[in-house]
């Protein structure tokens, strides 16, 4: 057994492989339960680890792909992809090969976000889509790389959802989202709100049997 101190730029990855050793020996033998290290932080290393350094597997670039992004969903750094890759730069390119640490794969298998399709309909909002799937606008938005909030009836979308939730609703039920309720503010304007809730006007003033225009502060309405 031995012992080594973290040095500025060091990872779990990089060490491993200095000591021919698995990311998971190195965390199970230092009680770690993630990959942050911290400087001067002394780590045990075992000599009987083995000598084969963590291997890597192969990762294609998508569209929307990031390095942050790719680095964020396999538990690893920035700089380590763009060492084990001689990168020089964030940029990417679709359809480029990226190896990625596979100790690190392991520990984020778990954690990989899946994917339905889902057709946008008549009425539908990123915002009621995103409620739908217990999920943010951004995300969607991240996910699709969209420009903007408008959709198109037809359109196809990526919405990512956990395994055990993909149920009856990939088959689309358009009335089963309950109508939030908002409380009409200084300032606010049909058209404001509208907008912040990626509707229309004429949806908002149906759904509250509005007559006009006119709001009231205080007002509630269903959105």
């Amino acid at each position: 057994m031995q012992t080594y101190t973290v040095k500025k730029g060091d990872t779990l990855y990089g060490i491993s492989n200095q000591f021919g050793v698995s990311v998971v020996d190195l965390k199970n033998l230092n009680n770690l339960k993630d990959n942050n290290l911290k400087i001067g932080q002394a780590l045990k290393i075992s000599q009987n680890s083995g000598t084969n350094p963590d291997s890597t597997i192969n990762y294609i670039v998508k569209k929307g792909d990031s390095l942050y992004a790719i680095a964020r969903v396999y538990k690893t750094t920035v700089q380590e992809i763009q060492k084990l890759n001689n990168l020089k730069s964030n940029a990417l390119s679709i359809g480029q090969e990226l190896k990625i640490p596979e100790n690190y794969v392991n520990d984020a298998s778990a954690n990989l976000p899946t994917y339905i399709n889902y057709t946008v309909k008549k009425g539908d909002s990123l915002y009621s889509i995103a409620k739908r799937y217990g999920i943010t606008t951004n995300t969607i938005i991240k996910d699709n790389a969209l420009k903007n909030n408008l959709l198109s009836i037809g359109q196809n979308l990526k919405i990512r959802t956990k395994k055990e939730s993909i149920v009856e609703e990939c088959f689309g039920n358009e009335t089963s989202d309950k109508n939030i309720e908002y409380i009409v503010k200084k300032g606010d304007s049909l058209y404001s709100i509208a907008k912040k809730y990626n509707t229309d006007v004429s949806t908002i003033m149906k759904n509250n049997n509005l007559k006009s225009s006119n709001l009231s502060i205080g007002q509630i309405l269903k959105i």
